[in-house]
């Protein structure tokens, strides 16, 4: 048997003629992951950074997410060759690597996910569901055709050094997460404040000037939208968790009055 080479969000971004659209499971619920894998969005990312996910629950969350047509992606906790060679392992296709500074940090992202000689990835293809427990005899020698790396830029060293990290060869797309960002210019929670936006801007432009595929989290629709004028190709525009927390605080709202006594009228 072989794996979909189609599976990776690389492809995903190179056959679409729009932005493609993301949705985030913070969750670590595999019930999460098949709604939202259901719910007509291009791409899927599971957290493991933020989310209270283990390697079985990824696992899980990628076999029920496999049953859509929608590309998943996991972001692993750190650019660590350990976490990268586990997620993979677990048959991940595409990975998002936090944090990422200097092109010297996205060569050893791609160095984690890759095996020789280009990288150091452990085999355990005949072990794993990566390789399907030897069932994709093909996996060892394609394996960069169904592995696919996003970094992600964070800080404004990152920025500085944003066209470094996207020309790094291996690197298929540049990630940029506003809220660490602001956070690093003394604007924490500031996401959508001017000069944060600004920086996502010259963190494009940099991206863009090395000729990979860029991309941004905003869960505010107009922002998504401004970002995607500005050349942003995959874009995160919710989150499995905000979305539910949203929602409740509708059904209060309608509801019950401030006081807590229920509403005359709903």
């Amino acid at each position: 048997m072989s794996l979909r080479v189609n599976g990776t969000l690389r492809h995903r971004i190179a056959v679409s003629d729009r932005a493609i659209f993301g949705g985030w499971v913070c969750s670590g619920s595999p019930v999460m992951a098949e709604i939202m894998a259901g719910s007509g969005l291009d791409w899927l990312m599971i957290d493991m950074e933020h989310g209270p996910n283990t390697l079985e629950s990824v696992q899980l969350q990628l076999q029920v997410a496999a049953a859509y047509d929608i590309t998943t992606v996991v972001r692993v906790p750190a650019n660590d060759a350990v976490w990268i060679k586990q997620v993979l392992d677990l048959g991940a296709q595409t990975i998002m690597v936090p944090m990422v500074g200097s092109g010297a940090e996205a060569e050893e992202a791609v160095a984690h996910a890759s095996y020789p000689p280009r990288g150091h990835r452990g085999i355990g293809n005949a072990l794993a569901r990566s390789g399907r427990w030897n069932r994709a005899g093909d996996y060892l020698q394609n394996a960069t055709e169904y592995v696919s790396v996003i970094v992600q830029i964070e800080s404004l060293a990152g920025v500085e050094h944003a066209e470094a990290i996207g020309a790094v060869e291996g690197v298929d797309g540049v990630f940029v997460g506003p809220s660490d960002l602001a956070a690093s210019m003394g604007l924490i929670g500031q996401q959508t404040h001017p000069d944060v936006m600004a920086a996502v801007a010259r963190a494009f432009a940099g991206v863009q000037a090395s000729g990979t595929p860029v991309g941004v989290n905003a869960f505010v629709p107009e922002t998504a939208r401004a970002y995607v004028e500005q050349g942003a190709e995959f874009v995160l525009v919710g989150a499995d968790v905000s979305l539910a927390a949203r929602g409740a605080e509708a059904l209060a709202t309608t509801f019950i009055d401030d006081d807590g006594t229920r509403r005359a009228s709903y």
